[in-house]
C-alpha cells in the first residue's frame, strides 16, 4: 500500500474505471446515489462506490479498500493507466 506522498494529485476518474475495468472489475454507473459510479468484484461481490474526485485522501482509502477486497494492488492498477 502506497504513502500518501507516493500517490499522484489527481486522477480522473474515467481513466481510474477503466484501469479497474481492465483489471476485472464490474462498473455500475447507476448503481451510486447522484454522480458516484459502484464498482464489483466479481468473484466476491463486494462492492465500492467511486466519487467524482479523486483527490489523494480518497484515492488512498479507495485503495486500501479495493486491495482489500479483491487483491488488486496499486501497482497493478497503475500499469493499466
Amino acid at each position: 500500500m502506497p504513502s500518501l506522498s507516493e500517490l499522484p494529485g489527481e486522477i480522473k476518474r474515467k481513466k481510474f474505471i477503466r484501469a479497474l475495468q481492465r483489471l476485472g472489475f464490474l462498473i455500475d454507473k447507476t448503481g451510486g446515489v447522484g454522480s458516484h459510479y459502484k464498482i464489483t468484484w466479481p468473484k466476491t461481490q463486494k462492492s465500492i462506490t467511486i466519487q467524482s474526485e479523486l483527490r489523494k485522501d480518497v484515492l488512498y482509502y479507495l485503495l486500501k479498500e479495493i486491495e482489500q477486497y479483491s487483491g488488486v494492488s496499486w501497482e497493478d492498477i497503475k500499469k493499466e493507466l
